[in-house]
């Protein structure tokens, strides 16, 4: 939208002042005519009153075209200067649209060139191969054969830059982050599962201490209450084991040479 709207304003800007250049230079050689011709006596001066207070000024219109003839011709002696201004308005205004073109023209060899489809090495075969290229392509015909010619010298030197960020090389690392990318995305997933099952796990293992504790506690509970109802049975128990001891030992000590001689 802004950009229209400074091209329709250089427009009539460009507009008002090529009304204005005829406009004065109409002027100023109509006054010089007329006063030439009024000078000779071919041709009447203006004639009007002009009144200052009381008095009249006489050949007040002979004073006024004699001075808007002198006007008119000194505007006109800053023409030639201002034509000279405007061309070199629109010199620049064509070398920005050749820059452009040369940059468009540019583009496009790099990209071809990035591609892989030049393959000739020397200076002058590459730069003849790239100015080829770009004569044959729908989108660059329209341009002059110089503008060409440079885009082509500057693909030309470019051309190192195009073969390390071919499009190749630029795919292959695309695919290589891309991969890194994936493995990336699955180790997060492997980890959130290894976090859910370490937490499971802490979950299970505390509620399983909870409960072993619990049933120690029942344990320890029920051994105080059989304690303190039969206090003798648990101390026959306990005395039971210490009797029979010896006698075990005995028969131990009783069968111990008859496996020895066996043994032999």
């Amino acid at each position: 939208m802004l950009s229209s709207v400074r091209s329709a304003a250089r427009s009539a800007q460009i507009l008002l002042q090529g009304l204005s250049f005829g406009l004065i230079l109409i002027c100023a050689i109509g006054l010089s005519l007329l006063s030439l011709g009024a000078a000779v006596g071919l041709m009447p001066w203006l004639n009007f009153a002009v009144h200052m207070g009381e008095r009249v000024v006489e050949n007040a219109g002979m004073i006024a075209q004699i001075a808007g003839t002198f006007l008119c011709v000194m505007l006109a002696g800053f023409l030639p200067s201002h034509a000279r201004i405007m061309a070199l308005e629109t010199s620049h205004r064509q070398f920005r649209i050749g820059m452009q073109d040369v940059a468009h023209a540019y583009q496009m060899a790099h990209a071809a060139d990035r591609a892989g489809i030049f393959k000739l090495e020397s200076e002058f075969d590459s730069v003849r191969e790239r100015l080829a290229y770009m004569r044959r392509h729908p989108d660059l015909a329209h341009l002059e054969p110089e503008v060409l010619e440079v885009a082509a010298q500057m693909s030309h030197l470019s051309r190192a830059l195009a073969e390390t960020y071919s499009d190749a090389s630029v795919g292959r690392a695309k695919m290589f982050l891309r991969q890194r990318q994936q493995e990336i995305a699955t180790f997060k997933d492997r980890l959130v599962r290894a976090q859910e099952i370490s937490t499971e796990l802490q979950h299970w293992l505390r509620q399983v201490e909870a409960e072993e504790a619990a049933a120690a506690a029942q344990l320890s509970r029920l051994r105080a209450e059989l304690a303190g109802m039969m206090p003798e049975v648990m101390g026959i128990e306990t005395r039971a084991p210490a009797r029979d001891r010896p006698a075990a030992e005995q028969l131990a000590k009783a069968q111990r040479p008859g496996l020895t001689r066996a043994a032999q």
